[in-house]
Formats: structure tokens, sequence, C-alpha cells
């Protein structure tokens, strides 16, 4: 078999399309390659879809922190303090778990179970507290000259907020974010190696990794294989997160603008 009927056999085998029987003997490096690759679509599903529905609960919780009404601050604080206080591990367990229990009683539960709303639900708030604090940071940095600006033209209420207060959060947040982005798709890897199942062997790409390194006993061609496809995922988050940065940044002088730059040197903190 050659490389390209491989890719076209395997190339979408983690969404069931293509040959449903993973090889057996003679794995090659174009079959590692290419099996893994169909698993990295399902981390980058998880990742988009809770990048981009967390980050506006991030922002709600962010803004209900920050508010004196305790009624408002309180589940802000504790939904936060509940995310970033349990392990991530931890959390895809529960709630498959109950979701399992739940649905026995409430059908309306079933889909739960699975990964792709499962597993994105939990990804999905785990990301929106992690965030919410980067936000919520953001928020108390915001300069009270800019705040007293938007006072003195007159705006007030939902119209300062979206003009001048959100804004600038966004602007002083965006290089913590994006930090955050980049754990957030490296924490899809544990989806099926928690509670939630791959069915049909559709896993994602740690899921076809870890098979190739039990089938062939050496871990060293298909781990480093999946390092790779993480380090082009994250050389894309930082990519188009700079793009937005360099918009939310466009209205500073030149040097004043704070861009994101690539520093392999630098730490990863979370």
């Amino acid at each position: 078999m050659s490389c390209w009927e491989t890719i076209a056999d395997y190339g979408l085998r983690s969404l069931g399309i293509g040959e449903r029987l993973l090889p057996r003997s003679e794995f090659t490096l174009c079959q590692q390659i290419t099996l893994i690759g169909s698993g990295m679509i399902w981390n980058v599903y998880f990742g988009l879809v809770a990048l981009v529905t967390g980050f506006f609960l991030a922002t709600a919780v962010a803004v209900g922190k920050a508010q004196d009404n305790p009624w408002l601050r309180k589940p802000s604080e504790w939904f936060i303090f509940l995310f970033r206080g349990s392990p991530l591990f931890i959390q895809f367990f529960f709630a498959y778990f109950s979701f399992l229990s739940l649905k026995s009683a409430y059908p309306f539960f079933d889909p739960f179970t699975s990964a792709w709303l499962g597993a994105a639900l939990v990804l999905f708030l785990n990301t929106a507290a992690y965030s919410g604090e980067i936000f919520h940071g953001a928020l108390q940095s915001i300069p009270k000259g800019d705040l007293e600006a938007a006072d003195a033209y007159g705006l007030s209420g939902w119209a300062k907020f979206r003009r001048v207060t959100w804004p600038t959060m966004l602007r002083l947040a965006w290089p913590a974010y994006t930090n955050e982005a980049i754990f957030l798709f490296h924490a899809t890897t544990l989806v099926f190696f928690s509670g939630f199942p791959a069915r049909q062997q559709m896993g994602d790409a740690l899921y076809y990794a870890s098979y190739f390194a039990d089938k062939t006993f050496n871990p060293f061609v298909p781990y480093p294989i999946l390092a790779v496809y993480f380090i082009l995922v994250t050389l894309g988050i930082i990519g188009a997160m700079g793009l937005a940065n360099r918009r939310l940044n466009r209205h500073l002088p030149q040097n004043q603008r704070r861009g994101l730059r690539l520093r392999p040197g630098a730490a990863l903190m979370r």
C-alpha cells in the first residue's frame, strides 16, 4: 500500500470515514503520521469549541467578579474557584459518570455521555474559569484615566463597556489569554484517557499514538510525531492570536504596541 492510499484510507478515520480496521502489523511511518493526524481533528474540534464558547462566559464571569453586589460576585468567585481548584482529569471523570447516571432517568442527557458534547462542555467550563480570572485581572488593571475620559465624553453603561472597558480589558489580557489557549489545546489530549470512551476506536491524536506505541513497543516514533503536530497547532494559535492582538492595539502608537512574539526559551505558566 502506497502512502497516498494510506492517507485516503485513514486520513478521516477518526470521524468514521474510510477503513474501519486499524493496521495490525508492519506499521509504516506514513500510517502513524496519517492516523495521528486524523486524531488531531478531534483535538482541534475540542479546542476550538471550548475556546470560542468559553470566551463569552469568561467575559461574563470576569464582569460578575468585579461587581460590588455579592449576588453577582459570589457565583463568579465560586465558579472560578471550583474549576481552577480541581484537576481537569477529575472533572472529566466526574462529568462523564454524572451524565451516565442522569441519562438513565432523563434521556435528554444521553448525548452528554459522548465526548463530542460532554467533554467539550467540561473544557468549555474549565477554560472559562481560567480565562475569567485573566480577564478579571485585566479589568482591575484598566487605567483610571481611560474610564474618566469615557465619563468625560458622556459614555456610560453598555456604551462605556463596549467602547472603552471591554476593548481595554482584552488588550491587557491578550498575551495571558493566548497562553491559556495554548494550554487548552494541550489539555484536549486528556479527553479519551478520562471517562469519555473512544467509540469504535475513533479517538484523538494521543489515542492513536498510544496504539502504535503499544503495538510496536517503540514510543520514540509515535509520540514525537504527536509532539510535532501540537507544535504546529501551537504556532497556528500564536499566529491567529497575534493577528487579533495587532487589531486590538491598532490605535496605539507603534512604540507602545504590545506584540506577541514566539520565544522558545520563555516558560509557559498556567
